[in-house]
């Protein structure tokens, strides 16, 4: 009966898929069965033939695997290595390099012997490219294929270089990488400019052919694209759905990568379900939505022919479940963000108590507060509230080489204006330029570069929070060493970027914490961030009485907004509150026009921002609710 329920819960998908809690617990799962498999050949004195990958996406399973050889002596001395795929051109010493990668995150750390590791060579002319790729498939093809296969997806659905296009039958190759996937490379070159628009890759049809393939993806931001690998018809625009066609395919998700397909976003399409409040809730809005009714619209039928009659069932009449969901929906909305005086709280997302709240909005970036929730921000302020801002990080490497002169040569003008000796400035400068006529991608700013860099962004900063109304003892400055590298690669979170936390919660001892609540990424900068204020809540809450009377508040970014059922507090904007959240955005002038990391989405910070709020007042309306211009929304993290 239990496997007859799977068979039924997964029919949506096409292939095998296995879900764990997190990537860290899944990497450790990857890296045993490669171990086992090493260890097994040892034991029969075969070789064991491995196909690798590069990105963020296998680290965790390199790092294991060194752990595994320096803890538990694991050898490599049988192992034989083919990676999937190298940039073209590129030098092997390059910093971007797949060479420097794996030597960086495993080879020099285990005793594999370098003669028996194959990379595609990004150094060759272009004429010997293609007798490269064919002696690449026959060193694979005399040692009998590959063992196992290891893969992460592109959110083009590339797996290695095979963009949509590709064949299902293509060898190792030069291939044209995908706009998207230039994009995404961006934050490692410097920019997309600098990112090489050619490939060497093994091909689909040598993928297909290893006796056992992974396939791995972590976070939320690869789940759309693995829904249709998964569950999607087979087709070249998304090459990893000819996966579908092999009987030795797996795919290791954690749940945050899973998070899309139906099993787990729409469980009632495919299994009985448990109705707590929140699926109850999450089950209602997509039954609406779906079908373009206002809540209230809704009828037994509806939910009959969609899946939910179980729910309609077991909890209706149908009517009062609408009625429940429609008034949940309606008591996130509220203008007062800090709570209203003397009114009852006991429906509304915020305290009434006290009427003045201490407040902080923790910012990871310099822009980010205003991005994010500038309405909010304003709000907070305009009803009296004493709101603190609390800039996380310099933001100095999203700053145009160019502003650096400009701004410099106005420091130069300035001293000169006034009568001074701008010779020390002068000088300054000349090497800023000579350093900067050579910079290659991704190089290292002088410390003198990355100052200025973080005085641009610093004053844009408190341009912005001035004109949101705050008192300049209430901007504060962090700097969290984890993030002053220079480079994009940011360091592991220290104890002092905790302890400065600590410092500022317990010198304001706060009310509310406004905290970025982008989890997409867990290699960004606002995951890391956010993590930082959660422990130093954490540790305050062991001895600090206030932090009982603390709630965390999460916003969202530029990009992706909280569902509808999960949002937990919803701030109407007027089309006033939008355009002054517009002015505020517009401090920002280093992050205008054209930002150094824009990401794939062309539009400007403030469009997107304005585009987001839109669509959530939007969704809103849809759902039967009031109409209004635009919404921020937030979730409440209770730590």
């Amino acid at each position: 009966m239990a496997r007859l329920n799977l068979l039924e819960e997964t029919r949506y998908e096409k292939l095998p898929v296995t879900i764990y809690p997190d990537q860290q617990t899944a990497s450790k799962q990857v890296a045993k069965r490669i171990a086992d498999l090493i260890k097994s050949r040892q034991e029969k004195n075969e070789p064991a033939v491995l196909g690798l990958a590069t990105g963020v996406t296998p680290i965790g399973v390199y790092a294991e695997l060194v752990r595994l050889h320096k803890e538990e002596g694991l050898s490599f001395k049988n192992v034989i290595t083919f990676n999937l795929d190298e940039y073209y051109p590129m030098k092997p010493d390059a910093v971007q390099s797949y060479v420097t990668f794996m030597n960086e995150n495993l080879f020099d750390h285990i005793d594999i012997d370098k003669s028996k590791v194959h990379i595609p060579d990004g150094t060759l002319a272009a004429e010997d490219v293609a007798a490269f790729c064919l002696d690449y498939e026959k060193k694979i093809e005399a040692l009998g294929g590959l063992d196992l296969q290891i893969l992460g997806i592109g959110r083009t659905g590339h797996i290695g270089f095979n963009e949509p296009g590709s064949a299902p039958n293509s060898g190792t190759r030069l291939v044209t990488l995908d706009d998207l996937t230039r994009s995404d490379a961006a934050r490692d070159f410097g920019g997309k400019a600098n990112v090489p628009t050619k490939a060497i890759t093994m091909g689909i049809g040598t993928i297909f052919k290893a006796r056992e393939i992974i396939l791995m993806a972590w976070n939320q931001k690869k789940a759309s694209i693995i829904k249709k690998a998964v569950e999607g018809e087979i087709s070249s625009d998304v090459p990893a759905t000819y996966l579908q066609l092999s009987e030795n395919v797996e795919f290791v998700l954690d749940e945050g990568a899973a998070s899309m397909l139906t099993r787990i976003d729409t469980p009632w399409l495919v299994k009985d379900c448990i109705w707590t409040n929140e699926l109850k809730k999450k089950a209602i809005i997509w039954l609406a939505t779906t079908l373009k009714k206002p809540v209230l619209k809704l009828t037994d039928d509806d939910y009959n022919n969609n899946g939910m009659a179980q729910l309609a069932t077991e909890q209706g009449p149908v009517y009062n479940l609408n009625i429940d969901i429609f008034n949940q929906i309606q008591h996130t909305i509220t203008g007062w963000p800090g709570g209203k005086p003397n009114a009852d709280d006991s429906q509304r997302p915020e305290r009434a108590n006290p009427a003045k709240k201490r407040s902080i909005i923790f910012s990871p970036h310099p822009d980010d507060d205003v991005i994010s929730m500038g309405g909010t921000f304003i709000r907070l302020v305009d009803q009296g509230h004493d709101v603190h801002v609390a800039y996380q990080t310099s933001g100095n490497t999203a700053v145009w080489d160019d502003d650096v002169l400009r701004y410099m040569e106005f420091a130069i003008d300035f001293e000169d204006s006034r009568g001074g000796d701008s010779k020390s400035l002068k000088a300054i400068y000349d090497g800023m330029r000579s350093f900067l006529a050579s910079k290659q991608p991704n190089q290292i700013d002088t410390q003198e570069i990355r100052n200025v860099k973080g005085f641009i962004r610093k004053t844009e900063a408190i341009a912005g929070a001035r004109y949101a109304g705050l008192k300049d003892e209430n901007i504060h400055f962090m700097a969290l060493p984890f993030y002053e590298t220079g480079k994009t690669k940011k360091n592991a979170v220290g104890e002092e970027d905790v302890q400065l936390t600590i410092d500022l919660l317990q010198k304001v001892k706060p009310h509310q914490v406004f905290v970025a609540g982008d989890f997409a990424d867990p290699h960004g900068t606002h995951v890391v961030c956010f993590h930082i204020v959660l422990e130093a809540l954490q540790r305050l809450a062991k001895t600090e009485e206030w932090v009982k009377d603390c709630w965390m508040w999460l916003y969202r970014g530029a990009w992706h907004e909280f569902d509808i059922y999960e949002i937990e507090m919803a701030v109407p904007l007027s089309p006033q509150e939008v355009i002054r959240k517009r002015n505020a955005i517009f401090k920002h002038q280093s992050q205008k026009d054209r930002p150094v990391f824009p990401g794939d989405d062309a539009r400007e910070f403030w469009v997107r921002a304005e585009d987001r709020n839109r669509d959530t007042a939007n969704r809103y309306d849809e759902l039967g609710l009031a109409e209004y211009e635009a919404m921020e929304a937030f979730v409440r993290y209770k730590f």
